[in-house]
């Protein structure tokens, strides 16, 4: 049967997101735009669900999982646009929970430039770029964090060659000094991505 003139377009092909708050969360993220908003390899929103995909596969908790498909939420350092203000917080922490919301959160906060280079230490300090302060952070969020940024990096270095030949060497000094804090699936993907 052929599809008249006024038929929706066909559905874009299944997510296959493992959990129905990561669902949610991709409505929710399509309610704000990230499907119209370009990136390299296509879409926000399908770099989101590739980041999401990458960190299922190195078996991370469902919180982290979370937080990677969200991650740009707020903006970053390295992608000012943002979906959500810091006042709309408390909206994306009822889709994904407070936990994923508070890596969430983190991860836009951080002042890469000032956080990166000590991340792995353990009295590491995270230089918040929203309010200009300096903390620690606990070991389990610092690992969030590194797994996070691994996701986000390699996610771009597999889908842009341009972008792989440019930064493959900085982020494989970057993800060498985050080993410590990297789950042996992640640093794999480091070895196959950008090679060691």
């Amino acid at each position: 049967m052929s599809a008249s003139p006024h038929s929706p377009p066909p559905p874009s092909p299944p997510l296959t997101l493992a959990t129905s708050a990561a669902a949610q969360a991709v409505g929710f993220l399509r309610q704000l735009g990230a499907e119209q908003i370009g990136h390299p390899g296509g879409t926000l929103l399908a770099h989101l669900c590739r980041v999401y995909r990458l960190l299922a596969a190195w078996d991370a908790r469902p919180a982290l999982r979370l937080a990677g498909l969200c991650h740009a939420a707020y903006g970053s350092d390295g992608f000012p646009t943002a979906l959500l203000s810091l006042d709309r917080r408390a909206e994306l922490a009822r889709v994904i929970g407070p936990e994923a919301e508070e890596i969430v959160h983190d991860y836009a906060a951080m002042n890469r430039k000032a956080t990166h280079p000590g991340l792995a230490a353990p009295d590491a300090p995270f230089h918040d770029r929203f309010t200009g302060r300096t903390r620690t952070t606990v070991r389990s969020r610092r690992e969030d964090l590194a797994e996070l940024t691994a996701a986000n990096e390699l996610d771009l270095a597999r889908v842009n060659p341009v972008f792989r030949e440019q930064w493959g060497p900085d982020l494989l000094a970057l993800f060498t000094g985050f080993r410590p804090l990297l789950s042996a699936r992640a640093w794999e993907e480091v070895g196959a991505t950008l090679g060691r």
